[in-house]
């Protein structure tokens, strides 16, 4: 058995968002990491057949066609993955997949190969129902059914936090033997604080009053990331001080309600959709925030939330899930109970008003603790121990 596994990291498409077909941000920087510690990686995603390598890390796009509904996929991609796994007799020694429909995907590639499967989720169709807005659906008794499947066949589950394991355990039905816990981490390098001439050239760019507060809220627009929300928000704030911050979102995602609340509200003109950011620009963008905002719910850790604590930007975070973690309540952000836009306003307001230059230096050492470093070394620790035990390996 080699010391350093070959891994492939299984990517599909989440059925609530089809629109979103690039790996998301948590995958790729567990990919880095690997790669950095001079683990074979590669990113495997249902695409048009095509291949590239970057950071260390092979992009791999199998020929595999997307409906709307990338779950009717499922068959064909995890086809696609064992014709090419086979290939390499095997080419890989450990499956990582990222999602539910990622898991069908490898389930049957990994029994048939003898290889071990590790699954990890974006998000769970359990805690995503208990904590349902009104209007919002339940998710599909398809993908409920299924994560209890996949916990239940993995020979590992790696949840991003304390709560996450909780709610694998306690809501999902995953043996408490297989699942580890391994949050994510944050490029320091990269999510790092700005001057205020940099912050002034972001919003110059994006034809911004340099002068006027800015929040940003980051991520693909769901059913659950909380848009909505937010812009009740703005619009209580406007009622409360007759002014507002501009509101900018980048991401992926259908963003009419957002936009049409938005002028229904008589804020569309401060709320601006840009496209989907890189790495390089997100960061930029949060950089010179004057606030990052995560109303989302069913979070289970809240990533961006540990990107606003490295570029020193106070974030507002629902107090729910793995947030609870990803944020240092009072010294990275602040987190806010329930979905009652005045509740959120106000601690908007007070945030925006706050000096918070003492604040930073803590938040600062909040995210130092995220090391992706730590997060790849981890993960080795959890794919020895599935290749020691899984039965198909020599």
């Amino acid at each position: 058995m080699s010391v350093l596994p070959r891994v492939a990291l299984v990517s599909m498409p989440h059925p609530d968002a089809p629109e979103v077909t690039a790996p998301d941000p948590i995958l790729l920087g567990t990919a880095r990491a690997l790669a950095r510690l001079d683990v074979p990686v590669e990113v495997v995603s249902p695409g048009s057949g095509g291949v590239r390598t970057v950071d260390g890390v092979t992009l791999r796009d199998l020929p595999v066609a997307l409906g709307d509904d990338p779950s009717t996929a499922v068959d064909e991609f995890g086809e696609a993955i064992a014709v090419f796994a086979r290939a390499g007799s095997p080419r890989y020694d450990v499956l990582h997949a990222h999602s539910w429909t990622s898991g069908l995907a490898a389930l049957p590639v990994a029994i048939e190969l003898g290889l071990p499967l590790v699954v990890s989720f974006a998000s769970l169709a359990a805690v995503l129902d208990a904590d349902r807005p009104p209007g919002v659906p339940s998710p599909s008794e398809r993908r409920r059914r299924s994560e209890t499947f996949l916990v239940n066949q993995a020979d590992a589950v790696v949840a991003s936090s304390s709560a996450e394991a909780t709610a694998l355990l306690d809501q999902v039905g995953a043996p408490a033997d297989r699942v580890w816990v391994v949050p994510p981490g944050v490029d320091t390098e990269l999510f790092r604080t700005a001057d205020e001439a940099e912050a002034e050239a972001v919003r110059l760019d994006l034809g911004i009053d340099p002068s006027r507060p800015l929040i940003v809220i980051p991520g693909a627009v769901t059913p659950w990331s909380g848009h909505e929300l937010a812009v009740l928000a703005l619009a209580e704030l406007h009622a409360l001080r007759g002014w507002v911050p501009v509101l900018v979102a980048p991401g992926a995602g259908d963003a009419t309600g957002m936009l049409e609340l938005a002028r229904r509200l008589g804020v569309g003109a401060d709320v601006r959709r840009v496209s989907p950011l890189g790495d390089r620009a997100r960061a930029r963008l949060m950089a010179a925030a004057s606030v990052v905002l995560v109303p989302s719910w069913g979070e289970l850790f809240g990533a961006s939330a540990l990107e606003a604590a490295a570029v020193g930007v106070p974030v507002v975070a629902a107090r729910s899930g793995g947030l609870r973690e990803a944020v240092a309540d009072g010294a990275s952000g602040e987190l806010v109970d329930g979905r009652d836009p005045r509740a959120w306003a106000a601690v908007l307001d007070r945030v925006l008003a706050a000096d918070r230059s003492g604040a930073r230096p803590a938040a600062l050492e909040h995210a130092a603790r995220f090391g992706w470093a730590t997060t790849a070394t981890s993960l080795l620790g959890v794919y020895a121990g599935v290749r020691a035990s899984a039965p198909g390996r020599p």
